[in-house]
């Protein structure tokens, strides 16, 4: 770990005391992780705009008794197979499955594959977390 920097921030007493609400929300131990996490919440983001290397899941919803919705599901992936990390699949009732995708690459390659995912006709729900391979954020 690298060292510790301390320094100030100057904020509106309104900005602050609703960043203090924030906080306790999320249950954050002091005003500094709070910060941190802010911070590389941005950094994350740049790191997808500039077309870094990138890591993400994408978690879909699908009916599998819906015509064709595996296989075309099951082809997407393995159109973007060099991406593809690992995937998981969950049977939440009888006819609904959550598919957890795994990818890693070029931001604008796992932001295709899970747009390819999401214009897959019986696909109810699709959402795509972003995250940082790590080596640009501390």
């Amino acid at each position: 770990m690298s060292e510790l920097v301390r320094f100030g921030v100057s904020l509106e007493k309104t900005l602050l005391d609703r960043f203090d609400v924030l906080i306790r929300a999320k249950q954050y131990t002091n005003r500094s992780e709070a910060l941190r996490d802010l911070i590389r919440k941005e950094l994350v983001q740049q790191e997808w705009q500039s077309g870094s290397d990138v890591v993400g899941t994408i978690t879909l919803i699908y009916d599998h008794h819906k015509r064709d919705v595996l296989i075309r599901v099951m082809d997407m992936q393995h159109d973007f197979q060099e991406a593809i990390i690992s995937t998981q699949h969950i049977h939440l009732d009888h006819h609904n499955c959550l598919e957890i995708v795994a990818a890693r690459g070029k931001a604008e390659e796992v932001q295709r594959l899970a747009d390819a995912l999401r214009s897959i006709k019986a696909v109810r729900h699709v959402t795509l977390s972003m995250s940082s391979t790590g080596r640009e954020i501390e």
